[in-house]
C-alpha cells in the first residue's frame, strides 16, 4: 500500500496537470450532457403541448380565445415562467405543425431540433417555412455550435441556398467520398458584408479588407478553414509567384489556394490557379495531405463559361462569386417571405376558423 502524501510539494506537477485536465474534461462533458438533456426535455415538452393544443382545437372547434385562456391559466399555475405566453403557445403549435410529417414524427427523438435551444427553434420557426430547410439549419446549429445571433445571420444570408453551390470539377478530380464533403465546404456566392469597397475596387483592396477582418472572413468561409498566409511566396525555375491567400482545411486535410479577381470570371484564370495548385502540391504539400484545392473568387461569372473552363482540368477547383454586401434582390426576396409573429398567429387562426367550418359541416 502506497504511503499517503500530504505535503503539496511532494505532488508530481506533471501527474497533477494530467489529473486536473482529466477532471476538467469530465466536468465539461457532464455540463454538455446536462444542457443537452434540458434542451431535449424542453423541446419535447413544447412539441407535445403544440400537439395537444392542435388536437383539442380541432376536436372541440376551439378558437384562439382558448389559447388566450390557456396562456393566462398556465402563467398563474407556473408564476415567473415566461415560456407560457400566448406568443410562445402559438410557437409551440407552429413547432408541432412544422415537424408533424410521418418522417419527422418517426425520427423525432433523433432529430437535431430536440438538442438545440428552444430560442434557436423559435428563430427557425419564425423565418423558415420549409421543413427540410428548417431541419438543415437545426443540424448546422447543433454541429457548429452556432449562437442565436449566428443562426439569425446565416438565415439572413440564405446560407442554405448558398452552401455547396460553387461551380467545380470535384467529381472528376477527387474520390467520390472526398468530392462530396469538399463540395459542401464551398458556397456561392460568398458574402463579405463586413467590407466597404468601391464598385471599381481592385484585388489588393479586396485582399487587404479580408485580412483586416480575418475573423469574419473565416466565419464566412466556414468551419475548418485556417489561414496560412497572405501573398504566399512560391519560387519556380527562379521566378517568383505569390498566392493571394493560402489556407489549410482541418477537416479536408489539405491546402486551399484562394485567388481573388475583382472583375468578371475569365477562363484564363483557371490556368493560373491550376499552375499554383501544381506548385503547392510539389513544393508545400506533405505526403499525408490530400490534394490541394483551388477556389477562385470573382466579382461575377457566367456558369456555363466557368463549367467549360474547368472541363479537362485535372486539379480540383471551385469557382464562386463574392459580394461585399447582402445582395438587395436576395434581401428583398427573403424579407418578403419571412413571416412575423403576428402573421404566424393570423395564419394559425385562419386554419382554426377553417377547421371550425369543416366540423360544422
Amino acid at each position: 500500500m502506497k504511503k499517503i502524501v500530504n505535503d503539496i510539494s511532494k505532488v508530481d506537477p506533471q501527474e497533477y496537470i494530467v489529473t486536473l485536465q482529466d477532471i476538467k474534461h469530465h466536468i465539461q462533458q457532464s455540463q454538455i450532457e446536462a444542457f443537452t438533456a434540458i434542451n431535449v426535455a424542453l423541446n419535447m415538452r413544447n412539441w407535445m403541448l403544440g400537439k395537444i393544443i392542435t388536437e383539442k382545437q380541432r376536436q372541440y372547434a376551439w378558437g384562439s380565445n382558448f389559447i388566450d385562456l390557456l396562456a393566462k391559466d398556465l402563467q398563474n399555475m407556473f408564476p415567473g415562467n415566461q415560456g407560457f405566453s400566448k406568443t410562445n403557445l402559438f410557437r409551440m403549435k407552429a413547432f408541432y405543425a412544422m415537424y408533424n410529417s410521418s418522417t419527422a414524427v418517426e425520427l423525432l427523438e433523433k432529430s437535431p431540433i430536440l438538442t438545440i435551444p428552444w430560442g434557436h427553434n423559435a428563430i427557425i420557426l419564425i423565418k423558415i417555412k420549409n421543413e427540410n430547410e428548417a431541419l438543415w439549419y437545426a443540424q448546422q446549429s447543433k454541429e457548429h455550435g452556432w449562437s442565436r445571433s449566428a443562426l439569425e445571420d446565416h438565415i439572413k444570408k440564405d446560407l442554405y441556398n448558398r452552401q455547396g453551390k460553387a461551380i467545380n470539377n470535384f467529381n472528376q478530380t477527387l474520390t467520390q467520398s472526398h468530392a462530396l464533403i469538399t463540395q459542401q465546404a464551398f458556397k456561392d456566392p460568398y458574402i463579405f458584408d463586413f467590407l466597404t469597397l468601391e464598385d471599381n475596387h481592385i484585388e489588393q483592396d479586396l485582399e487587404r479588407g479580408l485580412i483586416g477582418h480575418v475573423e469574419k472572413l473565416l466565419l464566412e468561409l466556414g468551419k475548418g478553414f485556417a489561414l496560412v498566409a497572405r501573398q504566399y511566396h512560391l519560387e519556380v525555375d527562379g521566378d517568383d509567384y505569390y498566392i493571394d491567400l493560402l489556407f489549410y482545411h482541418t477537416k479536408l486535410k489539405c491546402y486551399i489556394v484562394v485567388e481573388l479577381k475583382a472583375r468578371a470570371f475569365n477562363p484564363r484564370d483557371v490556368g493560373q490557379l491550376n499552375f499554383y495548385l501544381s506548385a503547392v502540391d510539389a513544393l508545400v504539400r506533405d505526403k499525408d495531405d490530400n490534394p490541394t484545392i483551388g477556389l477562385l473568387l470573382c466579382k461575377s461569372k457566367k456558369n456555363f463559361t466557368a463549367e467549360y473552363a474547368l472541363s479537362g482540368i485535372n486539379k480540383p477547383i471551385g469557382v464562386a462569386e463574392y459580394a461585399t454586401e447582402i445582395m438587395k434582390k436576395l434581401e428583398q426576396e427573403f424579407e418578403n417571405k419571412l413571416p412575423t409573429i403576428a402573421q404566424i398567429e393570423a395564419e394559425l387562426e385562419k386554419i382554426e376558423a377553417l377547421d371550425i367550418l369543416k366540423n360544422k359541416n
